[in-house]
């Protein structure tokens, strides 16, 4: 008597490699990070000069403070929110400096970050507590700010004399510039925040589900205010920064459009628009992105209104990918 063979379980065809670049979510994750190494490579054949040590360093330092930015507006974003007052956080935090320097470096610094974290404290308790939108609360900061930072500064733009804040936009620690320095030790900051930290759990669950984060019993209020003063700190920060860079103090045009910069790296960068979730290393390819592709356009005689077209076509692509993502 013959046993029956037995029955093995159909083996899976071998997934099609090519599959994978009909997905959304692999473009979400990986867009970004294809998309630098896309714009480097065409440098690096067409461009002429563009892949030299010096203007690489050029490149990173003046992503820098929109990358800061784009940290803190990363946090915002994934609670659902957004924060249109960060372009006049800086410029209040470049109005403060001038003003508070003749009592040292660390007074001026403490003063200008200070008034960040009032800021995103002003920013969350109108979300929170008074229940706002998030895009109504910090439009009153929008303009308000930057307002009041032409008032402390009388208007004028002040030179920056001080060496050891100059030291912070010029310096450098093993070639590296401090400010891109700075920028990576908040990267790295920030991504441990979120994904190490009782904080950061929080704040991607409240940004996943308010409601239901509140019937959880979490402190919704605190972390939202949190959120927002972390926000507000690190646009103040990128202010210093971009104001020791420029060795001067000019809040007429200090954070100008900074919002919309900061924005965009988060949403190319993969994280969506709906809340919880952040995607920090995508937030920093981002923003490298956006400075990249604007860099290579001026390279090749092309306005910089071509650069917009451009970004914008980036950002529609981004938000349709997270769509279509999101509707499978």
């Amino acid at each position: 008597m013959t046993t029956p063979a037995t029955l093995s379980p159909p083996t899976k065809p071998a997934a099609n490699p090519l599959a994978r670049l009909r997905d959304p979510a692999w473009y979400q994750e990986y867009g970004v990070y294809a998309a630098v190494v896309v714009v480097l490579l065409f440098n690096a054949l067409f461009t002429e000069h563009f892949m030299t040590a010096d203007n690489l360093r050029t490149q990173l330092v003046q992503v820098a403070p929109i990358v800061i930015v784009a940290l803190g507006m990363a946090l915002v974003i994934g609670t659902e929110g957004i924060d249109l007052s960060v372009g006049s956080t800086m410029a209040l935090a470049t109005a403060l400096l001038p003003l508070y320097l003749g009592y040292g470096l660390v007074p001026a610094l403490v003063v200008a970050m200070l008034a960040g974290a009032v800021v995103g404290a002003v920013n969350g308790t109108l979300v929170s507590l008074v229940g706002l939108q998030p895009i109504v609360a910090t439009l009153a900061l929008f303009v308000g700010g930057r307002g009041l930072a032409l008032v402390l500064a009388d208007g004028r733009l002040k030179q920056i004399v001080n060496p050891d804040l100059l030291a912070l936009g010029t310096g450098s620690f093993l070639g590296i510039p401090l400010v891109v320095l700075i920028a990576g030790a908040l990267a790295v900051a920030v991504a441990f925040l979120v994904h190490r930290t009782t904080f950061g759990r929080r704040l991607v669950a409240i940004g996943g589900n308010r409601s239901a984060a509140t019937l959880a019993g979490l402190p919704v209020t605190r972390v939202l205010i949190g959120v927002y003063v972390l926000c507000g700190v690190l646009a103040a920060l990128a202010g210093i920064l971009a104001t020791a860079r420029l060795t001067a103090s000019d809040p007429s045009s200090m954070g100008t459009l900074m919002e919309l910069s900061a924005i965009t790296a988060v949403v190319v960068g993969g994280t969506p628009l709906g809340g919880g979730s952040i995607r920090v290393l995508g937030t920093v390819a981002g923003a490298l992105l956006m400075q990249l592709l604007r860099a290579t356009l001026v390279k090749h005689d092309l306005p910089d209104s071509t650069a917009q077209i451009a970004q914008a076509a980036i950002i529609i692509a981004a938000v349709y990918v997270a769509r279509e993502r999101r509707s499978r």
